[in-house]
This record gives structure tokens, sequence and C-alpha cells, in this order.
């Protein structure tokens, strides 16, 4: 049983073990871990300069941000566990648990948008303004949201979605989208900065 819910062994020493079986390429690993910051990191970065006023652009660029920021935790838990777990070990215990909710309420958002709600049903803009065209999305707060049904999952399912409902209910609703984001990426920058560090070090030693 996973310890989370991206997690693919229960320990390093089963993930090792697999390892040795299935030995991939660490430099094509990282490099593609790279690929993904960048386009996250530039996805983030245009965020600011996104309009309410054009309401079509300013949800699909939301979207991209939710998705990415939730592919980049997950390539992280997934395959540089070492590296995510040491940055976050160096986190204070309250920062520690706010980074982990934004994440786990980013992964709510990413598995509601798609097919159940749309992202207006998430995302409190305020009503349009003619006026206001100059507006940035980065304002715009998460509302809260009911409950969602979840009698149709089986139970490990429902447990993980209810972990995320939570989370996003704690730390997303009543906040600004930027500031969501914003924490998002920086810690993920900085996890696979250590990612990064921890695979050239490695292959250096294997040389």
């Amino acid at each position: 049983m996973p310890r989370r819910e991206h997690a693919r062994f229960c320990s390093v020493g089963c993930r090792a073990a697999w390892n040795r079986e299935h030995m991939g390429d660490p430099a094509a690993e990282a490099s593609a871990l790279q690929w993904s910051i960048i386009a996250m990191s530039e996805t983030a970065e245009r965020l600011p300069g996104v309009t309410a006023w054009n309401r079509p652009r300013a949800y699909a660029a939301i979207c991209e941000a939710v998705w990415w920021v939730t592919i980049v935790d997950a390539t992280l838990v997934r395959h540089h566990p070492e590296a995510y777990d040491g940055v976050m070990a160096g986190q204070n215990q309250e920062d520690r648990q706010l980074i982990e909710a934004t994440l786990t309420g980013l992964r709510f958002i990413r598995n509601r948008i798609p097919h159940e709600v749309d992202l207006a049903e998430l995302v409190e803009t305020g009503a349009p303004d003619p006026g206001a065209g100059n507006g940035r999305i980065t304002g715009w707060t998460w509302r809260p949201v009911p409950e969602p049904a979840l009698g149709s999952l089986p139970p490990r399912a429902q447990a993980w979605e209810m972990a995320r409902y939570r989370a996003y209910q704690a730390q997303l609703a009543g906040r600004t989208v930027g500031e969501i984001f914003g924490r998002a990426a920086a810690f993920l920058t900085l996890a696979a900065a250590n990612a990064t560090s921890l695979t050239e070090t490695s292959l250096h030693a294997a040389r």
C-alpha cells in the first residue's frame, strides 16, 4: 500500500528492488523532469498577464496550470521520492502541511474539471464588469464547494478523493489563484532542482 496516492511502492526497499529489475536511463528521466518543470514554470508565469475579461482564455490558462503542477508533482513522487521528501523535510511543520494540502487540493481540482464540473463552479470571478478589463485572474479566488458524491467509487478511491476534497476546502477555498500556484510552483521547482542534483551525483559516481 503506497504511502501517497502517486507513490508506486510501499517502501524504499520495495522501490530499489523494482529498479534493479527495470533499470531505466537516469539521464533521460532527469531531462524529462527538467522539460516538465520549464513548461510548468512558463505556464505559471503567464497567469499574471491573463486578464479576467477574456473568460475562455482565463479558464484555459488556469486549467493548464493545474495540469502541469499535478503532472510535475506526480512525476517527482513516483520517480524522485528521495529528492521530494528531502525538500519537504526541510520545511517547518506548518509550511510542510500547507504545501502538502495545497498540492492535494490541486489534484481535487484536476479530477473534477474534465468530467464533473466547469471551472467556473470552482472559481469566484466576481460579476462581469466592462470597466474591469485589466483585472488579473491571479486575483480570483477558489470557491468552497459541497462534499462530492462518491458512492460509485470503491472504498480506497473514496478515501483518496475525500482527502483531496478536505485539503481543497482547508487550503484553497477562499485563497487566490495566484497565491496557490505560486506556492505550488515554488516548492516543485526546488524539489526538481534537488532531484537533478542527486541524479547528477549518482551518474558521476557510476562512471
